[in-house]
């Protein structure tokens, strides 16, 4: 029998209690039974679903984004006894802000999602940009942590262009070092 978002929020804080001293749950760690589909949405607006109704109550939505992995290209939810599988229509997360500091290679970009996880972009955290193939229209992602990414709202991607430069045929992004390529520079004249 699949669990109910109940039984997991349960299940979460049971185990959150015996183990975790703050920060995520070591969900890298569990392995636990398939237990069947779960009927949970992510929106691509970082909107949670639950049997067609969004989640209200920001804890909850927090509480389950913290126990989520992703495997072969599917998401679940894990805790130590279960692993659902949920819908994820782009990426998990939203990034509605980042704070920069610096300039040229000196940059750091700091992003912070829709549930407050923070995330410096560099090395560990890279960002990434898709462009639709029929309307060219970018679509960019920083990496959240473990395969999960979050997808950068529209406003503060118009902020990190203002910020962009030219480094080696590419305009893009620094921060921490790295040099983030979004689109060619010829492409821009």
């Amino acid at each position: 029998m699949t669990p109910s978002a109940d039984g997991l929020a349960a299940s979460i804080k049971a185990a959150g209690k015996a183990g975790a001293k703050g920060g995520l749950p070591p969900v890298h760690l569990w392995n636990p039974p398939f237990c069947g589909d779960l009927d949970m949405r992510i929106a691509r607006d970082g909107t949670w679903f639950y049997l067609g109704t969004p989640i209200g109550r920001f804890e909850l939505v927090k509480l389950f984004s913290s126990i989520l992995k992703r495997e072969e290209g599917k998401y679940f939810l894990v805790t130590p006894v279960e692993k659902v599988g949920i819908t994820v229509d782009d990426a998990p997360f939203v990034a509605v802000d980042f704070e920069a500091t610096g300039e040229g290679a000196a940059q750091q970009l700091l992003f912070t999602t829709h549930v407050g996880d923070e995330m410096l972009a560099g090395l560990d955290h890279p960002i990434r940009v898709e462009r639709d193939a029929e309307t060219g229209e970018p679509s960019p992602y920083v990496l959240v942590r473990s395969d999960l990414e979050a997808l950068i709202d529209r406003k503060s991607f118009y902020r990190l262009v203002e910020l962009g430069s030219h480094h080696e045929g590419w305009f893009g992004l620094w921060s921490s070092g790295v040099f983030f390529p979004v689109i060619p520079s010829d492409e821009l004249e």
